[in-house]
């Protein structure tokens, strides 16, 4: 009787080990589920605190707004250097709790999940050269490593992102660069359990699409197949997202897109960069990767309001940043890529009571993701 008890617990505890330990769905098997993407941004990767840059501490409630909202899928841009002993690059076991509880928010209401390492002073991404690789490597080994094993038992909602927006201009730096994306996936590997299967996303050099569509020629190592993704992101033309003052060489563009110049304030219409531009962009990336098996994200793109002045057209201006989200997310479908729109404190969302403070964006991006013919066939 003693020898079939423990027969039996033994089988049992195999039983639960399996189920525990699954078989995680393949990276385009997610990318199918994955539709648009919301970043909670300027939040966990504000220097060195959740409300260093005005976000608050993000409730469930905000999240369930996100998710009423039509999102099925968020990035939570991370830091972690930040919030460790910076010698032996050991995580704040706080830290580490409080990033698992956001992550269970979004879970609860299931959405996919990014977590990522964010740019958190540079640590990694602004110390791509030989001299620094080295030490690069043993950090990102044991963050990972302690990352991966905090969240080993979840499922296939949660992903990994190695890094955010690289700065590897050339191919000798992306060289570099690969060898902080190898030391990502061999250390969630090397945890076992459900990270021996789960999707792991690697950023282009820079993560930008030109860069990336060029230079980009080479994955990591990965002993599970068919789970890595890559992330580029989208804000351009850079004079119509995120210029905020005019320059020497040019001036900011409040208009964008061919129905939407203006026949008044022409010098504020964007002169490059416009719907042809999207198509042929992603229309490559879906070439060089999608169509291999490998799922792309736009990891962050957005284009944001700002206040006008006389003789301006405001109306205008909103129409034009309402389409370019809009388009950006069609187009991205259509594609196969994954939009994530780079959100931050009291922008899209009011991130104390949860409520939508933008709404002719968001049915702008929803209402494009809904006009998608999304044909992808992996």
């Amino acid at each position: 009787m003693i020898k079939k008890s423990k027969l039996l617990v033994f089988v049992t505890g195999f039983l639960i080990s399996l189920n525990t330990f699954a078989q995680l769905p393949t990276a385009p098997e997610l990318a199918k589920r994955m539709r648009v993407g919301l970043n909670l941004g300027n939040t966990l990767e504000a220097i060195c605190d959740e409300n260093a840059w005005g976000a608050g501490k993000t409730s469930q409630e905000l999240i369930d707004s996100i998710k009423a909202a039509g999102f099925n899928t968020v990035r939570i841009p991370t830091a972690w250097f930040c919030h460790s002993d910076t010698v032996s690059s050991t995580i704040d076991p706080q830290w580490i709790a409080r990033v698992k509880e956001v992550v269970d928010y979004c879970v609860k209401d299931d959405l996919y999940v990014i977590l990522n390492m964010h740019w958190d002073k540079g640590w990694l991404e602004n110390r791509i050269n030989l001299k620094n690789q080295l030490e690069v490597n043993k950090r990102q080994k044991k963050y990972w490593t302690q990352i991966a094993k905090h969240f080993k038992n979840y499922d296939e909602h949660l992903l990994f992102a190695g890094a955010n927006e690289p700065n590897a201009k050339d191919a000798k730096q992306l060289s570099i660069l690969l060898s902080y994306y190898q030391t990502f996936v061999d250390a969630v590997r090397a945890t076992g359990g459900n990270n021996t299967t789960r999707t792991l996303i690697i950023q282009g050099p820079e993560t930008n699409f030109e860069k990336t569509l060029e230079l980009m020629n080479t994955m990591p190592r990965d002993k599970t197949k068919n789970r890595l993704m890559v992330e580029v992101h989208y804000y351009s033309p850079f004079q119509f997202c995120l210029m905020e003052k005019d320059a020497d060489w040019g001036k900011i563009f409040y208009y964008w897109g061919k129905e939407n110049h203006s026949k008044m304030d022409v010098e504020r219409n964007a002169t490059f960069g416009e719907e042809e531009m999207i198509d042929q962009l992603f229309s490559d990336m879906k070439i060089k990767f999608v169509d291999k098996g490998i799922p792309v994200i736009v990891g962050e793109f957005g284009a944001y309001k700002r206040k006008l002045s006389y003789p301006s057209d405001q109306a205008l201006h909103h129409t034009s940043v309402e389409y370019f989200n809009k388009y950006v997310v069609k187009s991205a479908l259509e594609n196969g890529l994954i939009p994530y729109y780079w959100d931050i404190p009291n922008n899209l969302f009011n991130r104390k009571t949860a409520e939508v403070l933008d709404r002719a964006v968001l049915k702008a991006m929803m209402s494009g993701a809904k006009e998608a013919k999304n044909n992808i066939s992996y």
